[in-house]
C-alpha cells in the first residue's frame, strides 16, 4: 500500500469515526424523555460497536472514550461521575475489542463469527464497565456490589443487548454485500 493510499484510508477512517461519535451523541435523544428506556436500549453503544467493526480497534476505542465524555460535557447526560467516566471505559473496550476480534476472525472469511465477535466485545466491555464502577465508587467512598453489576450489565440492559445482536450483524452484512467493508 502506497503512502497516498494509507493517507486516504486514515482520513476515511477518521471521518467515519467522527460520524460514529456524532451518532453516539445524537441517538440517545430518541430515548431522552424516558431515561429508563435509554438505560435499557443502550443507544450510544451501537455506533461505537459499528465504529470498531468498520474502522478498526484504535478508532473504535478512541470514539468510545470521546462519545460519553463529550455528550456529558455538552448535555450533562450521562453525568460525568460516575456514569460517564465508567461508560467511557466500557465503550472504549467495546470499540477496541469489536475491531480487534473482527480483524482476527471475521475478515478471514468466517462471516458467522460476527456474532461471536460482537458477544465477546459486549462481555468484555461490561466487565470493564464493572471494574471501572468498582474503582470509581471505591474512590468516592461508595460501594458497587455484584448485584449492582448484574442489574446494570445484564438485567436492565437485555433489550439493548438483543437490539445490538439484531442490528449490528445486519448492518455489517449489508455493508459487506455493498462491498463497503
Amino acid at each position: 500500500m502506497s503512502v497516498k493510499q494509507k493517507n486516504r484510508f486514515a482520513v476515511k477512517n477518521l471521518v467515519l469515526a467522527a460520524m460514529f461519535v456524532a451518532m453516539g451523541i445524537l441517538l440517545p435523544f430518541l430515548t431522552a424523555q424516558i431515561p429508563t428506556y435509554g438505560r435499557m436500549l443502550l443507544p450510544m453503544h451501537i455506533p461505537i460497536l459499528l465504529c470498531g467493526f468498520i474502522c478498526g480497534p484504535y478508532y473504535g476505542a478512541l470514539a468510545g472514550i470521546i462519545t460519553p465524555i463529550l455528550r456529558g460535557f455538552i448535555f450533562s447526560m450521562p453525568a460525568l461521575m460516575p456514569d460517564g467516566l465508567a461508560m467511557a471505559f466500557e465503550l472504549c473496550a467495546y470499540g477496541f475489542f469489536a475491531g480487534m476480534f473482527y480483524m482476527m476472525f471475521t475478515k478471514k472469511g468466517y462471516v458467522f463469527m460476527v456474532y461471536v465477535d460482537l458477544i465477546l466485545a459486549m462481555i468484555l466491555g461490561r466487565v470493564v464497565w464493572g471494574g471501572a464502577m468498582l474503582v470509581i465508587m471505591g474512590i468516592r467512598g461508595g460501594t458497587f456490589t455484584y448485584s449492582a453489576f448484574l442489574a446494570g450489565a445484564v438485567l436492565n440492559a437485555w433489550p439493548g443487548i438483543v437490539l445490538q445482536l439484531v442490528i449490528i450483524p445486519s448492518l455489517l452484512a449489508l455493508l459487506r454485500r455493498a462491498r463497503y467493508i
